[in-house]
């Protein structure tokens, strides 16, 4: 357990003094608030409800409204009392299929992030060094006219438009759609930099990049894998549901992880292994599978491309290899192995701890491969279930808030641009003119893919002529989003202040507003909360519900996509943007609207059956819902499963159910079934990529097959089922070369399910991707690696350009930092925060509870550098960016590891940068950012940033 520090330290001052800009006492604040103890404890006291503010108690009926909590992927009901307006008191959602009446710490403290006091409450620029209040008008008229002329002078890539995983799905579809008519792909959010490499394996594995499974269908484990991931503090409410299967099933839980975390502490094996080996370990694991046949041969013949050249590359994975790479006993990887191998179905479970490497995607493979190899997919109780991070990272990862898709993941490639066009009732001659003419290569701007958040530094800093667009990065808007998420903090702080023009639109105002040390150009606006406006939310197990407004828009905070749409005005596009959508009072779009917009679009993952009706229907009648299969029993949703997590195949009138788990065959495609998808062509190398003799239940085709056209359709004889309406449909896009991606009138998708069959085929997984820099997942050492041995053994790529940015490997790896640098830095969430933290540490209920910024010593390491728990030490990484934190020496970190948590910031190298906060706006706990010490790296497929394996030193302060 994180433990107070009460030993006396030098350390900074609690809540309870002086420290934000007006005191806060704690007693003072807990009289007021109703209750006499603090923290979790007095949540626990009053029955999980957070007593209401005494100023704000009124004696009228309170009404019980539904959200969804703003924090992780979980998905968890908030019910909200709400009197006169006034937000007064919360309640979890018993009834809620996902939470079942629980809450976790941040969860139970939301009221708290919607009525903050250190919100920003109204538009703020920086002028002469000092925050100026200003009005929403003079804010979009100067940052408005400012874009113009640099989009006039440089272009419109010189303008970044970075979204956000806080945005619901309706905003985040309308943001990528602004970025499309500004004409940039320059557009992106921050599943970049927690998941972008999970949804690369996973997509380019078996067809979709999501979680197969959900937290429910844990229930159904006979075991369960959990690696890179510490639900007990990140998704604290998903342990609940895997504890289920522990207890009911017998369920071995099996973490493997560098560090000992609250999560492996309730594992039956737990395994400890040195950062950045994950494909060496899994390969180990599977060593002892082959070596002993306990594979399931039939899947693999029936449903597995590939699985041959896994073998070869396994079997150099000794045990004795895998332990002198990894760390970890080749005779407990028998044991787990073993394990896997006798309690099937097993799910596989991991997060950030996988995914943020320089070859994350070869991670997500490994173990996307893993379970194909024990047969553990499209059955209940198995999968991947990948626990997302923050409440819509999924859904707005799918709705296209990237700089390499458009909603739905169709690519920039022109079909794509047609297809979206054509949505939108747009002049795609119009759209291709908002555009930069330039091109690079063979590719024009519109189909380029744009820099990524993770490198939106380089878009700056970087000489132009080695970068793929016409000018520098000369203005962000940094629009939910935390930059002390970010490595290479020294860096970005340059990079900053180099921007003509920085926008921040944010409820609170992030480590955005003093990172910088700008005298002028900084603009911050106030976005409302989430419980301040309406809208879906996608869960990590691509259930949408639907949150309702608990408050109007509080202080002068507006709802991101009224912002948006003022912008759109101030930019000459609004008319174009909204010709199908509703301005409802105060100029804010209609949110129902953008749903059956994005309804009308979104064939490629069934993001087309979720109508607005469909999704309130359920979390009115939440209760109906089975807690492990989801679906309905009974009542108005009989038959559905909950939030009809995608796909939802057709139109919202063809009613279809969504899809639990995916990939299952065992039920049919009309009731959520499927094989998997058919994206990489019927053959390679003269070799079947298509099932072989197995499909969904119910299928008429009795084998694999291609995804479905027109042609299929009239190839099968089945074209007569289309009714005349759906043939003019088709007809009106390319007649019998349509696509069942493409055809806007879902009459592809609706006869194909009649008949039995996914649209998008019904093919074999591959284990091996012909297209990614390691078609065969490999192990290649960190960039900042300590085994030197190991780095001329499996080495890093050579450095080369892609996402427009050149990408150092080699001529990094090819120093030895190790001497000076020797232990090994890695980093990950606290269950009190969430994020950069701006937020839960404006939270008094949130902050009470951890206010230090630490770093995790070993007993050994911290002896033989003579630091003590609780002094406060430096930690220093090779590129030279250096934080000043408290030490907790700990048995958590095996010798020659430390690990610090990413919440934190408003600190910089030892200096305290409250005083540079709006007035009332600075959060009530700073601290150093883990992320300044942290260093260069980038994933070889999607530049995910590597904040897991890097390297530091530390001592005394």
């Amino acid at each position: 357990m994180l433990k107070k520090k009460t030993n006396g330290v030098a350390r900074r001052a609690s809540i309870d003094t002086p420290t934000a800009k007006g005191t806060v006492d704690r007693r003072t604040f807990l009289r007021g608030s109703g209750l006499t103890i603090g923290g979790l404890t007095a949540i626990a006291a009053t029955g999980g409800t957070v007593t209401a503010a005494n100023a704000q108690t009124v004696d009228s009926a309170a009404q019980m409204i539904k959200s969804v909590c703003t924090h992780c992927s979980v998905g968890c009901t908030v019910l909200a009392e709400v009197s006169n307006g006034v937000w007064t008191g919360q309640e979890p959602g018993w009834d809620s299929p996902f939470n079942l009446g629980a809450h976790c710490a941040k969860g139970a403290a939301v009221r708290e992030h919607a009525h903050g006091e250190r919100r920003l409450k109204y538009p703020m620029k920086k002028e002469n060094g000092e925050w100026v209040r200003i009005s929403w008008e003079q804010a979009i008229n100067e940052i408005g006219d400012q874009m113009m002329q640099i989009r006039e002078e440089s272009g419109p890539d010189s303008v970044y438009w970075l979204g956000s995983a806080k945005h619901n799905n309706e905003q985040a579809y309308l943001f990528r759609k602004f970025a499309a008519y500004w004409g940039t792909n320059n557009v992106d959010h921050q599943a970049r930099i927690c998941h972008s490499t999970t949804v690369a394996g996973v997509a380019n594995t078996w067809g979709y990049g999501a979680m197969t499974n959900s937290y429910n269908d844990i229930h159904n484990s006979k075991a369960i894998f959990l690696i890179g991931g510490n639900p007990a503090e990140a998704h604290p409410v998903s342990l609940l549901h895997m504890l289920k299967a522990k207890e009911e099933n017998n369920a071995p839980l099996i973490v493997c992880d560098p560090r000992f975390t609250r999560t492996a502490a309730h594992a039956d094996e737990y395994v400890r292994f040195r950062p950045g080996s994950d494909v060496a370990l899994v390969w180990g694991i599977l060593w002892h599978i082959f070596e002993n046949g306990w594979e399931d041969q039939e899947f693999i013949r029936t449903r597995v491309w590939g699985m041959d050249q896994i073998k070869d590359e396994v079997k150099k994975w000794t045990p004795e290899e895998v332990e002198r790479v990894t760390g970890a006993p080749g005779e407990q990887l028998r044991r787990v192995a073993f394990t896997l191998a006798n309690n099937r179905p097993g799910t596989v479970i991991w997060c950030m701890g996988g995914t943020q490497h320089t070859n994350g995607n070869n991670n997500t493979r490994a173990y996307c491969i893993l379970q194909l190899a024990l047969g553990n997919m499209g059955t209940a109780g198995g999968g991947t279930n990948i626990f997302r991070g923050h409440d819509n990272v999924q859904g707005a990862t799918d709705l296209g808030v990237l700089a390499d898709t458009l909603p739905g993941y169709y690519g920039l490639a022109p079909g794509s641009w047609a297809h979206w066009a054509r949505v939108w009732e747009e002049d795609l001659d119009w759209l291709k003119g908002r555009f930069s003419d330039a091109s690079f290569g063979d590719t024009s701007m519109m189909n380029l893919n744009g820099i990524p958040v993770s490198r939106w530094i380089d878009g700056v800093l970087e000489d132009r002529e080695n970068i793929d667009q016409p000018d520098n990065t000369r203005a962000m808007v940094l629009w939910g989003h935390a930059p002390n998420s970010q490595t290479r903090q020294k860096e970005m702080k340059t990079a900053m202040e180099k921007l003509d023009l920085m926008v921040v639109v944010d409820p609170y105002p992030t480590v955005s507003a003093v990172l910088q040390d700008r005298t002028d150009g900084v603009y911050l606006l106030p976005a409302c909360t989430q419980f301040e406006t309406r809208g879906s939310v996608t869960a990590s197990n691509r259930s949408l519900q639907w949150r309702d407004k608990v408050v109007e828009p509080l202080f002068e905070s507006l709802p991101d996509h009224t912002i948006l749409a003022r912008f759109s005005e101030k930019f000459g596009f609004h008319d174009k943007i909204f010709r199908n959508i509703a301005i409802d009072e105060g100029g804010e779009p209609n949110v129902e609207d953008i749903t059956r917009e994005f309804n009308r679009g979104m064939w490629t993952i069934g993001y087309t059956g979720q109508s607005p009706e469909r999704l309130k229907l359920h979390m009115a009648n939440q209760h109906t819902f089975d807690r492990t299969t989801l679906r309905a029993v009974g009542g108005p949703a009989d038959g559905d499963f909950y939030g009809l997590p995608w796909p939802s195949w057709g139109t919202p009138e063809m009613n279809h159910p969504g899809s639990a788990n995916l990939y299952d065959m065992s039920i049919p495609v009309a009731q959520g079934g499927m094989g998997f998808r058919a994206r990489y062509g019927v053959e390679r190398d003269g070799d079947n990529l298509l099932a072989e003799g197995v499909y969904p239940v119910g299928s008429e085709i009795q084998d694999g097959y291609p995804e479905f056209t027109m042609q299929m359709l009239m190839d099968l004889g089945w074209d007569g089922d289309l009714t005349a309406d759906e043939r003019a449909a088709i007809d009106a896009v390319a007649g019998p070369n349509t696509n069942w991606k493409t055809d806007l009138s879902g009459g592809i998708q609706r006869v194909a399910i009649k008949h039995g069959c996914a649209p998008y085929g019904n093919a074999k997984a591959r284990a091996v991707v012909w297209t990614f820099p390691d078609p065969v997942p490999l192990h290649r050492e960190p960039l900042y690696s300590n085994r030197r041995d190991l780095v001329a053994d499996y080495p890093t790529y050579e450095d080369k350009k892609f996402w427009r940015v050149p990408t150092l490997y080699k001529s990094i790896q090819e120093n030895d930092f190790s001497e000076e640098y020797p232990i090994i830095l890695t980093s990950g969430r606290l269950v009190e925060y969430e994020g950069g933290g701006d937020e839960t540490r404006s939270n008094p209920w949130l902050a009470e509870l951890q206010q230090d910024m630490f770093v995790e010593i070993n007993l050994r390491d911290a002896n033989n550098l003579g630091v003590r728990d609780g002094e406060q030490v430096w930690v220093e990484g090779p590129e030279g960016g250096k934080v000043k934190v408290m030490a907790m020496v700990t048995e958590r970190v095996g010798a020659g590891v430390a690990f610090m948590p990413f919440h934190f910031g408003g600190h910089l190298e030892g200096v305290d940068l409250r005083d540079k906060y709006p007035e009332g706006a600075d959060p009530y706990v700073l601290g150093e950012s883990t992320n300044t010490a942290q260093t260069y790296g980038y994933d070889s497929v999607t530049q995910m940033q590597e904040t897991k394996a890097t390297l530091c030193k530390i001592w005394a302060a």
